[in-house]
């Protein structure tokens, strides 16, 4: 007799508990330290572990976790020579971005508002808020270059990136709608070039301050591997 075929996860469940954990992640409500376990996330979500394990298998593969056997699952560190070299990457990706967006009206719109609601969340000191306009600024170029591929690994990147950063906000917060501004700028103008050396200043400035801050952490024993 033909053996059945293995009935696979609901792939709803699994997205679900994935974006569930994700988020928790990426809010910063997760401390190195703490473990993830199936049971009690099983618990928490009130769905069974099988979802869960799925959800963690994909954010392990995604850089955000590392997943000890039989022990849990922890938040992942980067070294200061790992967040270097996703530093590269994003340069190469973001500079491309700003050579090849395809820009409209609409976007310089989006962006001078994406700009003025930095500012704004900045005086009020509204972290969450920021940290999400300022991922959605970044978005709306990539979105414009039509390349999705290019955007799925930007978004992976940046995410990596803020497992970090959402530690560091004050380091390079209050000057990034600056740098922001002076791409916009250069694209209205429809100056390439510019538009490329002021995000490449932009990342780079970011970078400095996150790698110095990690190395520290690092040296005084901090970070862990």
């Amino acid at each position: 007799m033909p053996r059945l075929k293995k009935l696979t996860i609901p792939n709803t469940l699994t997205t679900r508990a994935y974006d569930s954990i994700k988020e928790y992640i990426l809010e910063g409500r997760l401390d190195e330290n703490h473990r993830l376990t199936e049971e009690a996330l099983a618990n928490q979500l009130g769905i069974s572990k099988s979802p869960i394990r799925e959800a963690l298998n994909r954010l392990e593969s995604e850089g955000f976790i590392r997943i000890a056997p039989r022990r849990g699952a922890y938040l992942r560190q980067f070294s200061p020579e790992e967040m270097e070299q996703l530093y590269d990457l994003r340069e190469a990706l973001e500079v491309h971005v700003a050579r090849t967006a395809h820009v409209t009206p609409a976007l310089l719109n989006e962006l001078d508002k994406s700009v003025k609601r930095s500012r704004a969340l900045l005086k009020v000191n509204d972290k969450p808020k920021y940290i999400e306009e300022d991922v959605r600024f970044h978005a709306l170029l990539a979105d414009a270059t039509n390349n999705r591929e290019l955007c799925r690994m930007l978004q992976n990147v940046q995410n990596r990136i803020w497992l970090s950063r959402r530690k560091t906000y004050d380091l390079s917060s209050s000057i990034a709608p600056d740098f922001h501004q002076a791409i916009v700028d250069a694209l209205r103008k429809s100056d390439r070039e510019e538009a490329q050396s002021a995000m490449r200043r932009h990342i780079s400035n970011v970078r400095q301050r996150l790698v110095a801050f990690l190395a520290d952490q690092q040296s005084n024993g901090f970070l862990g591997g």
